[in-house]
This record gives structure tokens, C-alpha cells and sequence, in this order.
């Protein structure tokens, strides 16, 4: 049975993104998910399936207890870091569409103050062992040391330079300051971004995402359910998830460059039934520049080895043909682990997204990256 046109996302929620909040997680969890049930119209009493995000200390039964849910009768977890949110969307779309449940709450929440730092993430992860059997003895930890050498082969091998990372800093830099709710709103030029200092070669300060404190959350309903809610049926078309070859370590990769997204992309477009020139408006997620730029070429909107002249070409400004990241992304909105995204892109494709609208955008997508390469993307579209 195919998802498609199955299921639609009914409401968006989310807080206001900072650096720190006196708020615990499990009350900005609170928050998003009341907005984003407010949004669709419901009550919490008809919420009956939840996927809270694994990595924020939240469970189902927190959630059930404080906003009385007292009709839940379905609750997972997704646990693959940046593509948790999308795999939520699949998740949740499996289990309207099979009638487990009509409406499944999603909630990120994250708060630096009681932890929750990306690099934390690895700690959680089952295959944090192989990473330390190969990764830490030469000193490679945090992200963006292991995703560090991805960029440099990309560069050594296609020509890619730093101005082209630098395109997709200073774009959604561009987009943040736009928009309400972003934490980065001071203008990027190249100037900054190549006086910026290094973090991991060749990652600078302004190709990494930030550190966030906030909370965003996304119901997804049945197609029937979703009918005499308040907002325009915003359906999903087609999902999908993938995995890299040797998932637990990069290092242990015959392809360093390949990613999970590049088994997803196609069977996402063979489902939802459309092609890359459908796609009016994309949001990308965007833990560092370089990732932004692979997984454009593993979606098929440029061949591999072709990202950097794409973006080069202004394909993923405003006025682009591939408008990205319209609300600011992880690297200027906030990272909400891209449930951001997810939010942003109901916005787009209802036509409210202010400032940064694109005109007439019917259809998108938006991605996930996580843990060592996992690919999520989902492709919505407003019926």
C-alpha cells in the first residue's frame, strides 16, 4: 500500500528560538504542541497517536499526562538524530493511513540550559562504539569533525571552493533577517564568511548550525480527518528513508561522499508521482553548508559533483528556480533538529510564510540528516 495521499499535515506549532530559556524541555514541548493543536483546530482530547522526538527526554506519557490525552492508543519513536522529524511525517503517516489513529502529535523541544547540545547526540547513539573504535583515537568527535572529510573530498574531487558554501550561508542568512523568530539576523557577506574562523577544515563558523533553545511541533492527520479542520489540506505526497553504506562509521565507507538520501530521493519522487522541476519551494536541512549541498545533488536538482556551480548560479535565492531554507534554517532560524523545516514548509504551502513567500508554491519538500548520514524527505503538497 502506497502512502501517498493518505495523509496531510493539520497543524504547526512553535516557540520562540534562543540561544537559552529558563523553560524546561518538557514545558516548550508543552507549548509547541498546544500551538500546533490550536492550529489544526482540534482539542487535545482528539490527539490520539504521539512521536516525540527520542533525543529530548520526553516520553509519550509525559506528553499524555500534561496536555490529557486520554485517547492515545498508538506512540513511537524515530530515533535518527536531524532525520527524526521527516521520519516522524513516514511514521505518522503509516499510522493514519492504516487507521490506527487520525491525528499524531510530533514534538521537538531542546533547551542548552538542561543539555540537549547536538554533540550530545552521539553519546545516545547504539553506534557510538564503533565510533569510538575508529573515529576517537585520532581525535574526531563532534559533527562537524566527522562530516568534515566529506566537504574535502567533495572539494578535491569536483572542484567545489568555499565561496560556494558560502552561498548557502549568506542566502539563508538572507531569509533570516526577513522573518520574525530567528535567532541570526545581522546580513552575511562573503567578507564575513571567509574572515569567519575555522572550525573544522574546511568548515568555518558560519558553514555550522547553531545551538538552540525552543520548541516546534507538527500533528499529521488522515486525509478524511484532515477535510473539516481550519487550514488548506496540505497532503503528503511521498516519503521516504535511507541509510549510507556502513552506517555506524564514515571512515569505514568505500564512498565518503554518498549519503543516505541518495536511496531515499527516488523512491520519495516515485511515489508522490512528481520530478525535481515540480518542486516550487525546498527546505533543506542544513547542520553545515556542504550537507545543504550534497543532498541538492542526491535529490537530483543538480548531478554529483555539480552542487557548488548550482548554487553558484543564485538556483537557491528567492528569486531562484529552487528556493531553500525560506525561514533561515538551522544555520540562522534555529535548530530544532528540522522540525523547523517541517513547520516552514506548511507555511509556504499555505500560502503565509510572510515575507519570504514564494508565489504560488503548491509543492515541496523538505529533508532530514542525521546521525552519520541517514536520509529522510517528505514531499507536501496543497490540494
Amino acid at each position: 500500500m502506497s502512502l501517498s495521499r493518505r495523509a496531510a499535515v493539520t497543524g504547526i506549532g512553535e516557540t520562540v528560538y534562543a540561544k537559552s530559556s529558563e523553560k524546561s524541555v518538557l514545558r516548550l514541548a508543552l507549548e509547541a504542541s498546544l500551538a500546533a493543536i490550536h492550529d489544526a483546530g482540534l482539542q487535545p482530547r482528539e490527539i490520539d497517536g504521539l512521536i516525540p522526538y527520542a533525543g529530548m527526554g520526553v516520553v509519550a506519557e509525559d506528553l499524555i499526562v500534561n496536555l490529557g490525552l486520554d485517547g492515545v492508543r498508538f506512540s513511537a519513536t524515530t530515533p535518527l538524530g536531524g532525520a527524526s522529524p521527516v521520519a516522524a511525517v513516514q511514521c505518522a503517516s503509516a499510522a493514519v493511513s492504516s487507521g490506527l489513529c487520525r491525528h499524531v502529535l510530533i514534538p521537538v523541544a531542546r533547551n542548552l540550559a538542561t543539555g540537549g547540545r547536538i554533540s550530545e547526540r552521539l553519546r545516545q547513539m547504539p553506534q557510538f562504539n564503533t565510533v569510538a573504535e575508529f573515529e576517537l583515537p585520532v581525535g574526531v568527535f563532534a559533527p562537524a569533525q566527522l562530516y568534515a572529510p566529506m566537504a574535502r573530498l567533495h572539494m578535491e574531487q569536483y572542484g567545489t571552493r568555499p565561496e560556494h558554501f558560502a552561498e548557502i550561508a549568506i542566502s539563508t542568512r538572507h531569509n533570516a533577517c526577513l522573518r520574525g523568530n530567528a535567532m541570526m539576523t545581522a546580513p552575511l557577506t562573503l567578507e564575513d564568511y571567509l574572515a569567519s574562523r575555522m572550525i573544522a577544515d574546511p568548515f568555518r563558523l558560519h558553514d555550522c548550525s547553531l545551538e538552540s533553545s525552543g520548541a516546534a511541533a507538527v500533528i499529521v492527520s488522515s486525509v478524511e480527518g484532515a477535510l473539516d479542520l481550519r487550514h488548506p489540506v496540505i497532503t503528503v505526497l511521498g516519503t521516504a528513508e535511507g541509510h549510507p553504506d556502513s552506517p555506524v562509521s564514515i571512515t569505514q565507507r568505500k564512498d565518503l561522499i554518498e549519503i543516505g538520501l541518495d536511496k531515499a530521493a527516488p523512491r520519495a519522487f516515485a511515489m508522490a508521482g512528481v520530478a525535481t522541476h515540480d518542486i516550487d519551494v525546498a527546505e533543506i536541512y542544513d547542520c553545515f553548508t556542504y550537507v545543504v549541498l550534497r543532498q541538492l545533488e542526491a535529490l537530483g536538482f543538480c548531478g554529483r559533483g555539480e552542487g557548488g556551480a548550482f548554487v553558484a548560479s543564485g538556483a537557491i535565492r528567492l528569486e531562484g528556480r529552487l528556493p531553500i531554507n525560506t525561514h533561515g534554517g538551522l544555520l540562522s532560524q534555529a535548530h530544532m533538529v528540522g522540525m523547523n523545516h517541517i513547520v516552514e514548509l506548511v507555511r509556504q504551502l499555505r500560502g503565509s510564510a510572510g515575507p519570504t513567500q514564494i508565489s504560488g508554491a503548491r509543492v515541496g519538500l523538505v529533508t532530514g540528516y542525521g546521525d552519520l548520514g541517514d536520509g529522510t524527505v517528505a514531499i507536501l503538497g496543497r490540494e
